[in-house]
């Protein structure tokens, strides 16, 4: 079996849990511009295909959105896949050190926000939903 085609798998699964539930595919750091400064609030999903956390942050990432408050804009960048859309994103973390998974709240441009990997690792789906949850009560607007 050729390894390369095994984790292909992987990846193209990471990618349409994410898409399914609605997130942006941001695949150039072009894409990662447009998107990272539109006006309102914008989720930015760090995708990642690494053991329990990328099992924990997508079902998270899909669930967190179904809530009084979210975000205007649900975007997503793929770690060590979409290698130039992600350092580009990261690029707008300013205080926060690359972290894959994670989850993103921009504001107008500016990062608000941030759950790191280590903020969902050591956590549940519905815990990191409630994480997700308590930050778009705080910045977003009811939909």
């Amino acid at each position: 079996m050729d390894f390369n085609i095994y984790m292909q798998d992987f990846v193209n699964q990471a990618r349409s849990e994410i898409a399914d539930a609605g997130y942006e595919e941001l695949k150039t750091p072009e894409e990662v511009d447009a998107a990272l400064n539109r006006e309102g609030t914008t989720l930015v999903a760090v995708n990642s295909i690494c053991g329990c956390a990328g099992g924990v942050a997508r079902p998270a990432a899909a669930n967190a959105i179904h809530f009084d408050k979210r975000p205007d804009h649900l975007v997503t960048v793929f770690a060590g896949q979409d290698r130039e859309a992600t350092e580009q994103a990261r690029s707008y973390f300013e205080g926060y050190p690359p972290s894959s998974p994670s989850f993103a709240l921009m504001k107008d441009g500016k990062i608000a926000t941030m759950i790191e990997r280590q903020e969902i690792e050591s956590s549940s789906p519905m815990e990191v939903v409630q994480q997700l949850q308590d930050i778009f009560d705080k910045h977003c607007e009811e939909v």
